[in-house]
């Protein structure tokens, strides 16, 4: 069974830009809701996708990157990522990425996933890769970014994801992701 698309319920009656920064909008719309009545609505507007990467080697190793992220004020253990522009394609992005954060290069690149990661407020879209056949090489991080690179077994990640030790959305969802294919055989 297909899932049917539905006609947009919403009506816009007004909208404006009330923020911007080199990496959001963020817009004010005045609507009529699914109800029929008036309301507002803010939408945060994402300049960049948002990239994953699930590295791999032979012995399905990973690499994850720690990170203190200011918007929930905590450390991160997440797979590498980053955004990616708009007019570039996704897995360009993704192997700058990789390299900058980690020092690694792939020869091959498996999209596993597309994503909104928070289509209640945000339009922000993500996608997840798996890199294969990796070569070492320094990393080149930005210069705000201060990162801890480790080295782990994927079953291990795939376990402290289990446990909620690591609640990064891409990490979360490109690590089931990946576990269900290997799972498979796919991957």
């Amino acid at each position: 069974m297909l899932l049917e698309e539905k006609e947009n319920p919403w009506e816009t009656i007004k909208s404006e830009i009330v923020h911007e920064t080199p990496w959001v909008k963020i817009s004010h719309h005045e609507v009529i809701n699914p109800s029929g009545n008036p309301g507002k609505y803010s939408i945060t507007h994402f300049k960049n996708i948002a990239i994953g990467i699930l590295p791999l080697d032979e012995d399905y190793n990973t690499w994850i990157v720690g990170q203190y992220r200011y918007p929930i004020n905590l450390y991160s253990w997440e797979i590498p990522e980053g955004g990616g522009k708009l007019d570039i394609p996704p897995v360009e992005s993704a192997k700058r990425e990789l390299l900058e954060e980690t020092g690694i290069k792939a020869e091959n690149w498996t999209k596993i996933l597309e994503m909104h990661l928070s289509n209640s407020a945000t339009d922000e879209f993500g996608v997840i890769f798996v890199a294969k056949g990796l070569t070492f090489h320094e990393p080149e991080p930005e210069d705000d970014e201060d990162l801890e690179i480790r080295k782990i077994p994927f079953d291990v990640l795939f376990e402290k994801v289990m446990r909620g030790e690591i609640t990064d959305s891409l990490t979360v969802a490109g690590v089931m992701k990946a576990k269900l294919l290997m799972d498979r055989n796919q991957l």
